[in-house]
C-alpha cells in the first residue's frame, strides 16, 4: 500500500474511533479493503494520534478563529490531527510533504473548500512552531 492510500485508511480509522468509539484496530480492519493488509505506518500512527490527540487537539483549537474544534468537521478533524502527528512524531515525513498531503486528504473528502480550510490552520500551526524551517534539501540529504 502507498502511503497516499494508507494516510487516507488511518483518516478512515481515525473518523471511526471518534465516532463510534470502536477500538483503533477493529476500526482499522474495517477501513481496509478485502486485498490490502496493513503495514507498520499505519500501526504508529493511528495509535500514536490517539495517544497524544488532546495536545494535538489543543494546538489545533489555537489555530481556529471564530471556531471551536468542535464546530469544525470530524474527517477534516482526523486529517489535521494525522498530519500534526507526523509534523511532530515522524522524522522520516518532512514537515511540508505531511502538510501537501494533508491538504489533499482533505480535499479528496470534502473538496476545494475542506482543502483550503485545513491548509489555513496547518500552515498557521507549522509557522507558530517554526517547523519545517529548514527545507529538506538543506541537510545534504538528498
Amino acid at each position: 500500500m502507498n502511503r497516499r492510500w494508507a494516510r487516507i485508511r488511518a483518516v478512515q480509522a481515525l473518523y471511526q474511533v471518534e465516532m463510534t468509539g470502536i477500538e483503533w484496530k477493529l476500526a482499522l480492519q474495517s477501513s481496509l479493503d478485502d486485498e490490502e493488509e496493513a503495514d507498520d505506518y499505519l500501526y504508529d500512527v493511528i495509535p500514536g494520534v490517539l495517544e497524544v490527540q488532546q495536545a494535538i487537539d489543543a494546538q489545533i483549537a489555537e489555530q481556529l478563529e471564530h471556531w471551536t474544534l468542535e464546530r469544525v468537521g470530524n474527517v477534516d478533524r482526523a486529517v489535521m490531527r494525522l498530519a500534526v502527528y507526523e509534523m511532530q512524531h515522524r522524522e522520516d515525513i518532512p514537515v511540508n510533504v505531511a502538510l501537501n498531503e494533508a491538504i489533499n486528504t482533505a480535499k479528496a473528502f470534502g473538496g476545494n473548500e475542506a482543502g483550503k480550510f485545513v491548509n489555513g490552520v496547518l500552515s498557521n500551526l507549522r509557522n507558530e512552531q517554526k517547523w519545517g524551517a529548514k527545507s529538506e534539501y538543506d541537510s545534504g540529504d538528498h
